[in-house]
């Protein structure tokens, strides 16, 4: 399937770009963390970093008016043969309600026969974009749970009626894209550089973010795009040891990349699993 098909894409050159970093979880001490701002140029310039407490605050963001583009941290996706395997139906908008409907417990005993019918070294299968990304298998359920992430992130893209190219023909005013912020993260430093449990927080895991960061402003990394902030923004950005901040920025800018490429599918493989999905601003 072209992802062209069908699409009329807003070339405004003002959308406003966003980047979430996304938990299965919202709360007050973990929300869902967004960075927005604007793309000059090969410039991105960070205008504000918030936080979502809860699913309420993120569904109210995904109907804000657009033109906007936005990567998000969670896969949209469930690899065609793990869905196969379970019977399950294999249409995006079809499996995503299918999910939906379902008790979250009933979704993680699902997804638990599955991986325990694979054989040993393979309990997992993976969607084409997840080999590409080096990303987790979306049915995984713990470190991290991103099969949960799909279960909580993907009915709500497909209730907003955003358009996901790829996946879904929605408001082309209001883009939602597949982000992979560690993909990004990993091609700037080659150290860990966060982690949600304070005594892990360490000054080694802080000089790599000063690292990623300073490598991003210089426009020093893959998405070849600088990153323009206020003084306070980055050290925000550095100071957040769970690198929440950092990664919303990370997916932000991932976000940009495809932005320039609007015209050319956000640049998406010309042909991609319509069930799958794929990460933008990866191989």
């Amino acid at each position: 399937m072209s992802i062209h098909d069908g699409e009329v894409l807003v070339l405004s050159d003002e959308a406003q770009i966003h980047g979430v970093d996304f938990t299965s979880a919202p709360s007050p001490r973990k929300p869902i963390t967004v960075a927005s701002g604007r793309l000059r140029g090969t410039c991105f310039s960070l205008d504000t970093l918030e936080t979502l407490p809860d699913f309420a605050a993120f569904d109210a963001f995904l109907r804000r008016p657009g033109p906007w583009v936005a990567g998000f941290d969670f896969p949209f996706g469930l690899p065609r043969s793990g869905i196969e395997a379970l019977g399950w139906p294999t249409d995006w908008a079809s499996i995503v309600r299918h999910c939906a409907a379902m008790e979250r417990a009933a979704f993680r005993a699902a997804l638990d026969a599955d991986r325990i019918a694979r054989p040993a070294g393979a309990r997992y299968p993976h969607r084409a974009t997840d080999h590409a990304a080096r990303s987790h298998s979306p049915m995984k359920l713990v470190n991290p749970p991103v099969g949960l992430m799909f279960l909580t992130g993907a009915p709500r893209l497909l209730a907003a009626g955003v358009h996901i190219p790829g996946l879904q023909a929605g408001d082309a005013a209001r883009t939602a894209l597949e982000a992979y912020p560690g993909h990004l993260a990993r091609a700037l430093t080659r150290q860990s550089y966060k982690s949600d449990e304070r005594r892990k927080q360490t000054p080694e895991r802080r000089a790599a973010r000063v690292e990623i960061v300073e490598r991003l402003q210089r426009g020093d990394n893959p998405v070849g795009i600088a990153l323009d902030a206020p003084t306070a923004m980055i050290a925000q950005l550095i100071d957040d040891g769970s690198g929440d901040l950092l990664d919303a920025t990370l997916a932000a800018m991932q976000a940009a990349w495809a932005w320039l490429r609007r015209d050319r599918g956000f640049g998406l493989p010309e042909a991609i699993d319509p069930l799958e999905g794929w990460i933008i601003a990866t191989a």
